[in-house]
Formats: C-alpha cells, sequence, structure tokens
C-alpha cells in the first residue's frame, strides 16, 4: 500500500459510517489506516466532526509522532494507534469507537463472553478487557495488545472499544459486530442468566473456522 489519498479516503469513509451507524457520538473515537512498508499512518483529526471530515483533512504521520502531511493535529489517541501497529505487524487498520453498549461494560469491567457463534468467525472469541490506562498514552495501546492476544477487538477500561483488522472494511464490520454483541448480552441479562456456547461446540467451531 503506497496510494496515501486512498488511505486517506478509506479513513474518512470508515470514520463517517462510524458515526452514521452510532459507534461514536461528536468527534469521539477515532480510525486510521498503516502502511507497514513506508511507516505511514493516516488518522483521523482531533475534534473534527466527522460529518465534514474529507479525506484531505486526515493526517498522514509516523508512528513516532513526525508529522508528514497534514494541516490539522492528529487524534490524540494516535500513541495507541502507533503502539498497536508496532507491536502486532498483521494489523493494517484500527478503529475506536465509545459505541453505547460495548463502552457500558467497559465502564464496569466486565468483558462480553461467547454467547453468540458470530462471535467466534468475526471476533476470535469473547470480547477481552485491556486494562485501565490514561488516555493519549503509549501505554493504552501497550494494555490493548496484552488484551488483543488471539483475539481481534477488546474493550478498554473506563473508556471505549479498540478493533483491528488488515483494512478498515474488516475493522469496520468487528466494531459492528462488538456493539452487535454487547447489546444482545446486555438485553439477555435482562430477562436471565446469559448461557454461554457449550464448550465442545466451541472446539468444533474453532477448527471449523481455523481459530487458535
Amino acid at each position: 500500500m503506497s496510494n496515501y489519498g486512498e488511505m486517506r479516503k478509506h479513513v474518512q469513509e470508515t470514520a463517517l459510517k462510524s458515526y452514521n451507524e452510532g459507534l461514536v457520538a461528536g468527534t469521539s473515537g477515532n480510525v486510521s489506516e498503516f502502511d507497514h512498508d513506508t511507516g505511514i499512518m493516516a488518522i483521523t483529526p482531533t475534534n473534527v466532526d466527522y460529518r465534514v471530515l474529507t479525506p484531505e483533512n486526515v493526517v498522514l504521520m509516523k508512528l513516532d509522532g513526525e508529522i508528514v502531511e497534514g494541516a490539522l493535529k492528529p487524534s490524540s489517541e494516535w500513541r495507541m494507534h502507533a503502539k498497536v501497529y508496532e507491536q502486532l505487524d498483521y494489523v493494517n487498520a484500527i478503529m475506536h469507537t465509545h459505541s453505547p453498549f460495548a463502552t457500558s461494560f467497559a465502564v464496569v469491567h466486565e468483558t462480553i463472553p461467547l454467547i453468540l457463534v458470530e462471535m467466534l468467525p468475526f471476533l476470535g472469541g469473547d470480547i477481552p478487557l485491556a486494562q485501565f490506562a490514561l488516555p493519549g498514552s503509549f501505554e493504552l495501546g501497550v494494555e490493548a495488545v496484552k488484551a488483543l492476544e488471539n483475539r481481534n477487538s477488546c474493550l478498554l477500561a473506563n473508556h471505549g472499544v479498540l478493533v483491528i483488522g488488515k483494512n478498515l472494511a474488516q475493522a469496520y464490520i468487528r466494531a459492528v459486530y462488538v456493539e452487535d454483541a454487547s447489546k444482545i448480552y446486555h438485553h439477555a441479562r435482562q430477562l436471565a442468566a446469559p448461557q454461554l456456547i457449550p464448550e465442545e461446540a466451541v472446539a468444533v467451531l474453532k477448527k471449523k473456522y481455523n481459530l487458535k
């Protein structure tokens, strides 16, 4: 990947979709795409309404904070994105959302257990919780990386959701599934104690989907 115009377009379009889907409110959350070959990250700028965000507003930068192109400041969470890209070389796209149901569980420090078959192929299993770290810090990325072992999404304690993907299309659908699973888990708890997928079925499904 070396077409930065395309990267910027992907980031802008995904940010707008996440706003329209209700995964973020106002200017919260952030979206990025990374080119491992050149070391360039395209990331949403800070405090810009997604409804008026243009591809040209998306910031191009290095993982050490050097701005390559862009008149605006990058998202305050650029360090979290940078740390994930540094540590996980198979990740090319990241979304950080504040989707309400998932973030509610992050606030009470609860994980989302494996309650839906769809969580295995789309999310890799249950949705773990990354330990609290200060917003805007590299440490937030460090804690996220720990939680993302054998997973492609996690909750950020008292903060929101982080999803990763090989591209933004994949990251986006995973972010949608995180919120959907969280919503279903919340509603199920109002009815009775949610039942998890049986362990023997999980083993069969993991083999089917080639999961660890």
